[in-house]
């Protein structure tokens, strides 16, 4: 009955705490009737109690609402709501399901949680995912703030919250491995490496069973909510637990100068195709929240997953807007990465938009103003907007960066000119807007391939464990195994994988823009092969802690690359100059194995440069090889403001620690010529301040 239950609001939507009890709204255009429903335990075979809302008194327009007094934080809550199956019309209402509020704060899942349960028909209640109110203001921040890092100080360090403290080797008590608490033991790891910024992969709450029978989805990009943190990253077992224990990790992260940056996936979600479950939006308003093909009955995959929210529909808008201001206001984020973020750009038809309303809806955003935003700027329909993604403050993942300088390293030819431009942060690519230098998030590994190991240690991805016949995951990695696909005990061919990884390492971190790491690559993580790992809750993708102490001097290389990128001593204040008043400024000449002349030809494998960061106070010579044959290099003379002489900082042919030192204290090179090593790099430097007194040839 709802003759004692008060209208309440149609805003705020979601369950909002009031003074008179619990205010709860939920958008529906074509729904007939909706039932608010309240369990005592996650676990119920039915309803403590059940609200039906009257269309008269607690609807307004498309909006349903009502007031509830008597309700309090972690009350278990859900919807049932009625109105045509017709899915040649794209209406697949349903009121057998339980269904999830778009805006819950935070999820339970049951001990029986069941995917098939929801795509089968019948009462899946016993079976269903609970909505769960909260008090977004129960909680002591003690002062918090986002940190708002300027990109010219960034390092980006992409981690899987779970993955990152599993392994029994963490050296942490069992019940917070895999955690958000387990996380927050491990930042001084993170602080020593020189981490700025670590970049978590999908923590909404997702659906770990899908996936192939007998997996699990491990990365997450499944999402079931927009707001909930995903409970099973939680060390303790109540729903209300995980968001607090998730705050926790974000205030510890920020007291020690660490910002924290999600990855949201606005652009499918876990209820896949017209044979999937219905757990939330399939149930509310099929054809608003989803692009449906011209069958409506058939959704549109611009995804690979089964089906794509429709973004640019007015209240998928406010709800991808409202998710990112919670995520930033309430729970203190610092930035988000935007999965298939192209996507974003389509239109109910599918086709591309020129200006996206929900992309200017963010970047309008008052809220988000100074957080870091950053587009995947692709999507898996083939659309790929790279240098071009539309909006004024948004970072790309450059994909162009990865595969020149993949491809450049393996050795492939035609790519001189191309590396050129990667290393000065892709002018080719973002002058043309007056973008900054770090408009262009550099990296060459992420979630999504082979680690940085085995792209130097596989030709061929590796996916039999995944249960698909190896037909999933990228065919092209542009990856070189060095001579033996997978492990070896072959101590020439581990050298060259040891040089490859450096180079690859050294380039990324030092290239013009802003660095991403993926976890493990600092000391060598190995998928085995895998390049697709996204099913994998194994050691497979669990960072293995005893390759810490196994590959310490590649550790102490990325950290002293950083400790030149970060040094206190370099002044950040040219970091709002554009891309092109950045070049104008650099100083660089481009240098060749004879040192005015660099080789830009089809065949060249060779590139070298001198740069003048008079922030730093400092001049520095690169000599690139990527030859399979040793190239001796001549070496400019010291300019007068520099007197020399130049000092080996970096030379990745050589074995730790001689491979690289503090950059200000390496050896001193007399020679006039510097005999570059088959694939191999070497950083020379001049500085003003009196180097430490070491000698080289």
């Amino acid at each position: 009955m709802t003759s004692n239950i008060a209208t309440g609001s149609s805003y705020p939507l979601g369950a909002t705490l009031t003074e008179d009890g619990v205010n709860f709204s939920l958008y529906s255009k074509n729904a007939s009737r909706v039932e608010l429903v309240f369990f005592d335990s996650v676990d119920a075979q039915r309803p403590s109690q059940v609200i039906s809302l009257d269309r008269q008194r607690h609807r307004t327009y498309h909006y349903w609402h009502a007031l509830v007094p008597r309700i309090f934080p972690g009350q278990l809550y859900g919807y049932r709501v009625h109105g045509p199956f017709d899915p040649a019309r794209g209406l697949r209402f349903d009121p057998r399901y339980v269904l999830l509020d778009p805006y819950a704060r935070a999820v339970a899942v049951p001990k029986g949680y069941d995917r098939k349960a929801a795509s089968q028909g019948g009462d899946n209640t016993a079976r269903a995912m609970k909505s769960v109110v909260t008090d977004p203001c129960g909680y002591d921040w003690e002062g918090d703030r986002p940190l708002r890092l300027p990109y010219a100080r960034t390092v980006v360090y992409e981690m899987h919250v779970a993955g990152f403290t599993r392994h029994p080797n963490s050296g942490l008590p069992e019940s917070k491995r895999g955690t958000y608490a387990g996380l927050v033991e491990k930042i001084p790891y993170l602080q020593d490496l020189g981490i700025t910024a670590i970049e978590l992969l999908p923590i909404f709450q997702f659906d770990p069973q899908d996936c192939p029978p007998g997996r699990v989805n491990y990365w997450g990009y499944c999402p079931v909510s927009f707001f909930a943190p995903h409970l099973a990253y939680s060390s303790r077992p109540e729903p209300l637990g995980a968001v607090d224990e998730f705050r926790d990790l974000v205030k510890a992260l920020h007291r020690a100068g660490i910002e924290v940056i999600l990855d949201v996936v606005y652009n499918h979600t876990a209820e896949g195709n017209h044979e999937g479950p219905t757990f939330c939006f399939r149930g509310l308003e099929n054809a608003a929240y989803y692009l449906l093909e011209p069958d409506r009955a058939e959704y549109s995959n611009y995804t690979g997953t089964g089906n794509t929210l429709n973004a640019n529909h007015p209240a998928v808008r406010r709800l991808i807007v409202d998710s990112l201001r919670y995520w930033a206001a309430e729970m203190h984020v610092d930035g988000f990465r935007f999965d298939l973020a192209s996507i974003l750009s389509r239109d109910e038809s599918g086709q591309p938009l020129v200006n996206p309303p929900v992309l200017w809806d963010i970047e309008s955003e008052p809220t988000l103003a100074g957080t870091k935003l950053i587009a995947e700027a692709w999507d898996a329909g083939g659309l790929y907007q790279v240098g071009s993604f539309v909006g004024d403050s948004w970072r790309e993942w450059n994909g162009k960066f990865r595969d020149d300088i993949r491809r450049f390293l393996r050795g492939d030819d035609g790519l001189v000119s191309a590396v050129a431009s990667r290393l000065l942060a892709s002018p080719d690519l973002y002058a043309h807007k007056a973008r900054e230098p770090e408009q262009s998030i550099n990296f060459v590994t992420c979630h999504d391939g082979f680690t940085l190991n085995d792209l130097v240690s596989y030709n061929d991805k590796h996916n039999e464990s995944n249960g698909e016949q190896n037909r999933d995951g990228a065919n092209d990695n542009y990856s070189w195994n060095c001579g033996t696909e997978g492990p070896t005990d072959d101590p020439e061919i581990e050298q060259l994988r040891s040089r490859q990884v450096k180079n690859f390492l050294a380039l990324n971190m030092l290239a013009v823009g802003t660095p991403m790491l993926l976890a493990g690559d600092e000391v060598r993580r190995t998928q085995q092969g895998n390049n697709n790992a996204y099913c994998q809750d194994n050691e497979i993708s669990w960072f293995d802690w005893s390759l810490v102490e196994k590959h310490a001097g590649l550790r102490r290389f990325v950290k002293l690359l950083l400790a030149c990128r970060l040094d206190p001593a370099r002044d950040t204040a040219d970091r709002d100059a554009t891309l092109i008043e950045f070049l104008d400024d650099a100083c660089i000449q481009w240098r060749g194995v004879r040192l005015d002349s660099p080789d830009w030809g089809v065949h060249s494998h060779s590139l070298a440069a001198t740069a003048k960061a008079p922030r730093l106070g400092a001049v520095f010579h690169w000599m690139l090889n990527a030859y399979w044959e040793p190239l001796d290099f001549e070496l400019p003379p010291a300019p007068s403001e520099h007197p020399g002489p130049w000092r080996r900082w970096v030379d990745t042919a050589l074995e730790s620690p001689e491979d690289i030192f503090p950059w200000r204290c390496g050896p001193a090179v007399t020679n006039a010529h510097y005999n570059v090593q088959p694939r191999s790099l070497v950083i020379l430097v001049l500085e003003a301040a009196k180097p430490s007194p070491v000698t080289a040839g």
